[in-house]
């Protein structure tokens, strides 16, 4: 397969334009801005849009055995339908004593999901946002 097959790119919509049209909640669009503010911290990039609702941060090239590659953001979330998808669980050492500290919330693969940021813990959320993205780097070097 070709390079960059993967349907979720990265976009040059404005994150903040394409937020305020799909999270209407004032609380929930704050949430995204600490969202932002976190895993802009932990990666040192800005956010950018990933397909038209994934707001990603970073990125790496990955190529599988049967010859597909693209490229995905290291780390990122979701604003969903009431709760957050957190694209940042990668099976990193530690990774279940941080989710055991968290708060309120559910995992489903490498999802992490909850539904405000006050259901959790910012400084271990962002724990885990360091952890994920330096085991994505230190993978995709």
């Amino acid at each position: 397969m070709a390079k960059n097959t993967n349907k979720t790119q990265q976009t040059e919509e404005p994150v903040s334009a394409i937020l305020d049209a799909k999270v209407p909640d004032p609380q929930e669009r704050k949430d995204c801005d600490t969202l932002i503010a976190i895993m802009e911290k932990v990666t040192g990039y800005p956010a950018k849009m990933w397909g038209p609702a994934i707001v990603g941060f970073d990125s790496y090239h990955y190529k599988y055995e049967s010859g597909r590659e693209g490229d995905m953001c290291l780390i990122g979330f979701s604003p969903r339908k009431g709760k957050f998808s957190l694209y940042i669980l990668r099976g990193f050492d530690g990774q279940q004593e941080l989710l055991d500290k968290l708060g309120k919330h559910k995992v489903e693969g490498s999802c992490l999901h909850f539904k405000k940021i006050s259901d959790v813990d910012t400084d271990v959320l962002e724990e885990l946002c360091r952890r994920s993205t330096a085991h994505m780097r230190n993978a995709h070097q």
